[in-house]
């Protein structure tokens, strides 16, 4: 569990006035901010930089009625905006009352360019729908016979936990209908008991309150949710015990409180139980260095927990700053994410690659299946392309396909009728291109630029046979 909720109000001003600092001179940012997009855009995209980038990401919680207060510390402390901003429904009066400024943030963040996560730290169900932090509240206990009841449908316990999770359903569906993919983590820390809803393993436990939750607002029709599992840095060797299954994940997560950065067993306890699903830093006090970032690439985000980004036992700005301003570590304008489905900008003309040759319709043909090429740029329109902000990529009125919607490495480009499906939408990842219906990027095949070379798919790795300039 992290340190005490309630943060002295004198230390925190203090934390902030500190964060006053020369700031090192940051990346530029564009203006760029993300259209209306999909949970299945959001996964494809964190797919498609596992392993080449890491988003940053900074914790807004108490109090909801200021849901950018850290935030703001951020961009004061680097000069960045976070790549990610997380939010919190909470358990206080005040707060709950304040659910709506909440969520009109959040939806302001990511149409400013940034993911949404929401976290729930939740009164339990034998109680009303504001408590406090201690052992009458979040931090109480259910009985064994309570916790029965709680997951035996029908039970009282069960319907009042599904009248709380009510109480969400209003708000998830106002980021539903604003094209808002959220990063949800429910019963997070679900391995460790400081929480009413944690510590319980096996089938009826902890992961089974996760596939309930999951269950409900499937049955709301809420589909813009990316269900993020999450366990704390305890006990790495039994997290197997709280894996509610592959259908009900689509992220992985690891919360860092018992140490500051993590192992390398619990980086490959977190890959082993994600069997290919993303994984990320769901919580973590101390901004992870580039170091570790580099040694353990595969985390998409990373999210630091409210005030601890300005406690100097976790943290000094001149580190912030080093991560932040690492070329492998993505801020806000530095990255788009499909819209619904697609997404990466906008504009007309050529897009070069490798060895500053273009990308080409061959002998421009305009039959479905024709192939796209590297070729010396000469001009024609076979080369110009548009970049829509629906995510298309589109020449000589066809769309640029990835064959048969094939998820394999060396599964060949081509132009195509466009169709509207997630085969034909393309997210800018850096200098890359990623597919968010395979994860995989635009790849010259074989690094090689010679004229004809065909384009295909391939596992996104950052070499330079995958990096593009589009149109501005």
């Amino acid at each position: 569990m992290r340190r005490a909720w309630i943060v002295v109000a004198t230390a925190l001003a203090t934390a902030v006035t500190a964060v006053v600092a020369v700031v090192a001179q940051p990346r530029p940012q564009s203006a760029e901010a993300f259209p209306a997009s999909s949970r299945s855009a959001l996964i494809g995209y964190l797919s498609g930089i596992s392993g080449q980038y890491t988003v940053t990401g900074q914790h807004n919680r108490e109090p909801n009625t200021d849901p950018t207060k850290w935030t703001r510390v951020a961009q004061q402390l680097t000069g960045q905006t976070p790549g990610l901003w997380g939010g919190d429904f909470l358990f206080q009066s005040a707060d709950v009352s304040s659910r709506q400024t909440m969520v009109s943030e959040a939806i302001r963040q990511w149409q400013g360019g940034s993911l949404v996560a929401l976290t729930w730290h939740m009164c339990p169900p034998t109680m009303g729908s504001t408590c406090g932090w201690d052992s009458a509240g979040v931090l109480s206990h259910l009985s064994d016979t309570q916790w029965s009841q709680l997951v035996t449908d029908g039970t009282s316990l069960n319907t009042a936990f599904k009248n709380r999770l009510n109480e969400a359903v209003p708000y998830l569906r106002q980021l539903q209908n604003a094209g808002v993919p959220v990063l949800f983590r429910p019963v997070h820390e679900m391995n460790e008991g400081w929480s009413w809803w944690g510590g319980r393993p096996g089938a009826n436990g902890s992961r089974k309150l996760f596939q309930i939750v999951h269950d409900f607002y499937a049955a709301q029709s809420l589909t813009n949710l990316v269900w993020v599992w999450n366990v704390k840095d305890v006990n790495m060797g039994s997290i197997a015990d709280y894996w509610p299954g592959p259908s009900y994940v689509d992220l992985a997560t690891l919360d860092m409180w018992v140490k500051y950065a993590p192992s390398t067993s619990d980086y490959q306890a977190m890959l082993n139980i994600a069997g290919g699903k993303p994984i990320a830093l769901a919580e973590v006090g101390q901004v992870p260095s580039v170091a570790l970032l580099q040694a353990q690439p595969r985390w998409t985000y990373f999210m630091v927990w409210a005030e601890y980004l300005t406690d100097p036992a976790y943290n000094n700005n001149a580190a912030v700053q080093n991560t932040y301003f690492n070329s492998r570590v993505l801020v806000r304008g530095e990255f788009t994410v499909p819209g619904s489905g697609g997404g990466g900008g906008s504009g007309t003309g050529q897009i070069t690659g490798l060895a500053g040759k273009c990308l080409d319709v061959a002998a421009a043909g305009t039959a479905n299946g024709t192939k796209v090429q590297l070729y010396t740029c000469n001009g024609t329109g076979a080369q110009q392309w548009t970049v829509g902000t629906d995510g298309t990529i589109r020449a000589l009125g066809k769309c640029l396909d990835v064959a048969g919607g094939t998820n394999a490495d060396g599964t060949k480009v081509q132009l195509w009728d466009c169709v509207g499906n997630d085969h034909q939408r393309w997210s800018r990842v850096g200098q890359t291109l990623v597919n968010p219906a395979t994860g995989r990027c635009l790849d010259a095949t074989g690094q090689s630029s010679a004229d004809g070379t065909q384009i295909q798919i391939w596992t996104c790795n950052g070499q330079t046979n995958q990096r593009w300039t589009l149109p501005a």
